[in-house]
């Protein structure tokens, strides 16, 4: 099955062929019913976004209230996903994976809601992010942000001084936003 369950409820990654010759590649990103079959319910996806990154950029952790679909389609990024949710079982832990190019990494995620996600791009190539969202985008919108390097959730980040946003730069640590939480007793 090209979609794949991960420890993290809410988190999916999905896997198609690519159909290589010397014209270039074809593959499908996603299917619906996959999804729908992998999460027990169907995702309505209602707003594309696309994020253009330089070398060295990397985006902080946000938690936006809807589930994103995110998929690399130029050059190489590693994508860090966090559960920020405070009543998960999996609440503070993180999972990374390389997206975009080379062939053999062009997976796309599926990032439940309350999920908070990064990236940072990867190599000298420009990077291209596209994410597709199951609401629309309001100014008014509680997004819940995390350091990028909250120790709590310890990410190997391949790059040490990032290209970042001045907010992204005074994110919180989760212990600073859920500081009577369990996991630190």
């Amino acid at each position: 099955m090209p979609v794949e369950t991960t420890d993290i409820p809410g988190l999916l990654v999905v896997h198609w062929p690519t159909h290589d010759d010397d014209r270039g590649f074809f593959r499908q990103t996603y299917q619906i019913r996959e999804l729908t079959e992998a999460l027990g319910r169907e995702p309505v996806l209602r707003q594309g976004n696309h994020s253009h990154s330089v070398p060295g950029v990397l985006r902080g952790f946000h938690a936006e209230p809807w589930d994103k679909l995110v998929y690399v389609v130029r050059g190489h990024a590693m994508a860090a996903v966090a559960d920020i949710r405070p009543d998960s079982p999996s609440f503070g832990e993180a999972r990374t994976f390389l997206l975009g190019d080379p062939p053999g990494e062009r997976s796309r995620l599926f990032i439940g809601e309350g999920l908070a996600n990064s990236f940072c791009t990867l190599g000298t190539e420009n990077v291209d992010y596209l994410y597709d969202v199951s609401d629309y985008w309001r100014p008014d919108i509680d997004k819940p942000s995390v350091a990028w390097d909250d120790p709590d959730l310890a990410v190997e980040w391949p790059i040490s001084d990032p290209i970042m946003s001045e907010a992204d730069a005074k994110n919180p640590t989760l212990r600073d936003l859920f500081p009577a939480h369990t996991r630190w007793s």
